[in-house]
């Protein structure tokens, strides 16, 4: 298989579960198109959906949207709706991401302890409400539900390369609670910029928010990077994720990949681009065409 040359922040992944000095998890996933906000924004709702493609009507990928209006001429134009066999199909491989990822099953069950913890409200002296923003944001990127549960349907996957991990999930969501979703991720660089959280042991670990800019695809898009220092096995331990979200329409993919050796963006990015083209020809009504894997 070819490899891209290394381009490292540190390595991409998750950290699982079920160790705490080991991988890396990330969430979810790709969206293409234009419009939208640029870089790391999350834009805003009003951004243009994808338009209905007359091979949407008849594909198991996508439905047409119903209900939506009574006018003949509102509903052709209406984005498709992301069926079950579609949010599989609009999933990336490991030839999306070259190098030596490895797909793996039971992803769904993946989970970082060391995101695990109480927030330090006394952080917040001047601004406290923000402590409940940074709880919310420990507790989704444990959960993977940096959007919120998803509405209708969705799939997602997982990639392991070393020790580090990367998850990929693709799903439908309410309209409104989506673009809120998006809006919220963009505040926490400042609501969240640096704070403390406290394990059940009483150990403490200290969380930093950073924005990070999200390749212009999809109609809104958000990007993040949070590092957790704390211990494990009483020795140091740093974990780094990098999240990178993505809207079409009222579908998102999410992306959260790193681990305890940090990010590598260029997986993060690669995951994006090829996962927002998947997407945006899934509520085409098209199948995503097959990447082989390269040859060295």
């Amino acid at each position: 298989m070819h490899r891209r040359p290394p381009s490292r922040t540190a390595r991409p992944a998750r950290v699982l579960a079920s160790a705490l000095a080991t991988g890396a998890l990330l969430t979810c996933a790709a969206c293409s198109g234009g419009g939208g906000s640029n870089g790391g924004s999350a834009g805003h709702d009003s951004a243009s959906d994808v338009a209905a493609s007359p091979l949407a009507a008849e594909s198991p990928l996508a439905s047409p949207r119903t209900g939506m209006s009574a006018s003949p001429r509102a509903e052709k134009s209406a984005a498709p709706v992301l069926t079950p066999a579609g949010a599989k199909a609009a999933l990336i491989t490991e030839a999306d991401l070259e190098d030596n990822w490895t797909q793996v099953k039971g992803a769904a069950g993946w989970g970082d302890k060391l995101v695990i913890g109480k927030v330090d409200v006394a952080d917040f002296l001047t601004a406290r409400t923000n402590a409940a923003d940074c709880q919310k944001l420990l507790d989704a990127l444990y959960d993977d539900t940096l959007l919120g549960k998803p509405t209708g349907a969705s799939a997602l996957t997982g990639f392991e390369e070393s020790s580090s991990r990367l998850l990929y999930q693709v799903a439908a969501y309410d309209r409104a609670k989506l673009g809120a979703s998006l809006n919220w991720l963009k505040t926490l660089p400042v609501k969240c910029d640096q704070f403390t959280a406290t394990d059940s042991k009483g150990g403490h670990r200290t969380v930093q928010v950073i924005e990070d800019p999200v390749s212009s695809v999809g109609d809104a898009r958000q990007g993040l990077q949070v590092t957790v220092t704390g211990t494990s096995g009483n020795e140091p331990t740093t974990l780094t994720l990098q999240l990178a979200v993505v809207r079409v329409g009222t579908d998102a993919i999410t992306v959260t990949s790193g681990g305890l050796d940090g990010i590598e963006s260029d997986t993060t990015k690669a995951a994006v681009q090829d996962g927002t083209s998947h997407l945006k020809d899934v509520l085409a009504g098209r199948t995503p065409p097959a990447q082989p894997d390269n040859l060295d």
